[in-house]
């Protein structure tokens, strides 16, 4: 043999496969692996297993039906944990290992070390899936101590043409946000154009069945299965997406509203980051649905900033700070994670709507996951590699690149280098974008006393715990000033509530 091409549970691109580009099945083998270990290094919720697995299956299946030999290694028919030990028993005669930039440092990390120990070559070669390459990336950054979204989606739109007229962004502006990101009001969202959902076939049943052999103590369920998971059902879902919801999306799209999980949402980012759709052709439809008439400008670019902004901008920072990434913890939080983000029984409406709708589908939007339990975990002091770890575990898109940066450098600010100031907010914000409040035991506007809000209380005791700090930072003027207008005896009340509820988070 030559060599081994190695394709990996998120490089799953249609036909032609970029990797395959060279590939010759008279001397070369291509391998793919099912491996324990991607479920249980975290406690990964049972429907990001099945959708990895269902995904895979159907994409060897598309490999044998076009005549490709593909060396399959399912779950439960080998011996071998991890992805490392099972590359190691097929690369005895192998001149080399080829593969695409995994998504994982840990796993590109322990590929490299076992081709290392066993003296053969690992040649990672770029994904050109993405629209920014991690060198042009790199060049982009040069010696900046910190990354900022809007120069780089500026950036992004310049040299790639999008939304731009004669070299000035369409419409005379970059964004559109005083359009969007409104809330739905006291009358909530009204009637909502369902996302398209796919049936389980045969073969994603059959990953359906092996993850409740194997992972039967995971937390959450599939009985509400319907991803896409294959390039066929993830085109229809952008089709369906484009068509029904992108008009409303940019308008909507930081909104929340008690049982609907969904709302105008794209549900594009599993497809996306299993590599089964394109970011191209995401950004294609949605300029020719513009260019139509048919979604207004503001949705279009709220829309495209996500994919040819913030999720090029967080895979080269992750792959940029990694392996420290992992570890920032600027502010020193150490609490544990309470027993209730597994389960969802917190007495806290949004924290339980949240957490609840996660368990039963694998999925929680933006807003959902920065503001609700993001904010949570930053206010209460929870140590960032727990917090990380829970949000690789439980989301089905969840791939490491694309969680880990959003989860230590958005939402908990445990690295410093992609924000101006913490995305933490009190109890007021929920109330505002959502109805999770009306039914809650606590009241928002309160911060002292035992209705007071957990979000407000420890929002100003927050605040107050590094207000030295803050001080330093003038986008957060206007809550200090705010803080600093408070009695000595309403710290004093703030300060004991807070105290009460971190020593009994598992109470909340």
């Amino acid at each position: 043999m030559s060599r081994l091409f190695l394709i990996l549970g998120d490089q799953l691109h249609p036909d032609p496969h970029p990797l395959l580009v060279d590939f010759d099945p008279a001397r070369d083998r291509l391998l793919m692996i099912e491996a324990a270990e991607e479920s249980t290094h975290v406690w990964s919720h049972p429907a990001r297993s099945a959708l990895f697995l269902a995904a895979m299956r159907q994409r060897a299946a598309a490999f044998r039906q076009a005549g490709q030999p593909v060396i399959y290694l399912q779950l439960g028919t080998h011996p071998y944990a991890s992805l490392a030990a099972a590359l190691s028993s097929q690369i005895s005669d192998a001149r080399a290992v080829v593969m695409l930039e995994a998504g994982d440092y840990r796993v590109q990390e322990a590929l490299l070390a076992t081709c290392t120990a066993a003296g053969i070559a690992l040649l990672i070669r770029p994904d050109p899936h993405f629209l920014c390459s991690l060198d042009d990336f790199n060049r982009w950054a040069g010696d900046k101590s910190s990354l900022r979204l809007e120069f780089f989606y500026r950036w992004q739109r310049q040299r790639h043409d999008i939304l731009m007229d004669n070299g000035q962004p369409l419409g005379g502006q970059w964004n559109f946000d005083a359009d969007n990101r409104q809330a739905f009001g006291r009358h909530g969202p009204g009637l909502l154009p369902p996302p398209l959902r796919f049936a389980p076939d045969s073969i994603t049943c059959g990953a359906l069945a092996d993850v409740a052999l194997h992972f039967p103590d995971h937390p959450g369920d599939t009985a509400s299965f319907g991803w896409p998971v294959t390039p066929a059902q993830a085109e229809a879902a952008l089709a369906d997406f484009v068509t029904h919801r992108l008009p409303e999306f940019g308008r909507w799209q930081d909104a929340m509203w008690t049982g609907q999980a969904f709302l105008w949402h794209s549900l594009l980012s599993t497809a996306l980051n299993l590599k089964l759709l394109d970011p191209r052709q995401v950004i294609a439809a949605t300029l020719a649905a513009h260019a139509a008439g048919h979604v207004p400008l503001a949705a279009a670019e709220g829309f495209i900033r996500q994919i040819l902004g913030w999720r090029e901008f967080v895979r080269g920072i992750y792959w940029r700070q990694m392996p420290g990434l992992a570890q920032a913890n600027q502010y020193a939080h150490q609490r544990r994670l309470p027993a209730w983000f597994w389960t969802g029984r917190t007495h806290a409406a949004c924290l339980a709507a949240t957490i609840g709708q996660t368990l039963q589908h694998g999925y929680a939007h933006h807003i959902q996951r920065l503001m609700i339990t993001g904010n949570f975990a930053l206010l209460a002091g929870l140590e960032p590699q727990q917090v990380a770890d829970w949000y690789l575990a439980v989301y089905v898109d969840a791939v490491e690149w694309v969680e880990l940066p959003n989860t230590a450098g958005m939402a908990l600010n445990a690295w410093p280098g992609m924000t101006s100031k913490p995305y933490c907010a009190s109890g007021a914000y929920i109330n505002r974008m959502s109805d999770y409040c009306r039914g809650c035991c606590y009241r928002p506007k309160e911060r002292s006393g035992e209705q007071a809000c957990p979000f407000t209380t420890l929002y100003w005791d927050f605040l107050a715990r590094h207000e030295n700090r803050f001080r330093r930072n003038p986008r957060m003027a206007l809550p200090l000033k705010n803080l600093q207008g408070f009695s000595a005896e309403e710290r004093r009340l703030i300060d004991e509530r807070a105290r009460h509820l971190l020593d009994h988070l598992d109470d909340l």
